[in-house]
């Protein structure tokens, strides 16, 4: 018996099991994070228009305005902040007030107030 064939054969048997278990666990987030946004269409917004709110800064991103927004949650509910400070980064916990919401009311656009 050639046990480098064997050893060979093995090897590849654990690279095929380990791509498996990373693309189920791939699979397994996409699935959570289409089920949140279904959720998120269902329920009501725990936000309204013209109100306040306190909220940290988790990313920025260029959003339909063309323009870099804060991106940010409140009870998990997504609000893009329009007009902040460059000085303010992420982590940064801000105000602003909430404009509009998206045409499927699972996000709202807010402009800017405060650093909290």
């Amino acid at each position: 018996m050639d046990y480098r064939l064997v050893a060979a054969g093995a090897g590849a048997a654990v690279v095929v099991l380990v791509v498996l278990v990373l693309w189920r666990r791939r699979s397994s987030g996409a699935a959570a994070s289409q089920r949140a946004h279904e959720n998120a269409q269902q329920r009501d917004a725990p936000v309204d228009l013209g109100e306040t709110y306190k909220f940290g800064v988790t990313e920025f991103a260029d959003h339909h305005s063309g323009e870099r927004v804060a991106v940010g949650k409140v009870e998990g509910f997504v609000l893009f902040t329009e007009d902040v400070p460059n000085s303010v980064s992420e982590g940064d916990v801000i105000r602003a007030t909430v404009t509009s919401f998206n045409r499927n009311g699972t996000s709202a656009d807010a402009i800017f107030e405060s650093r909290a």
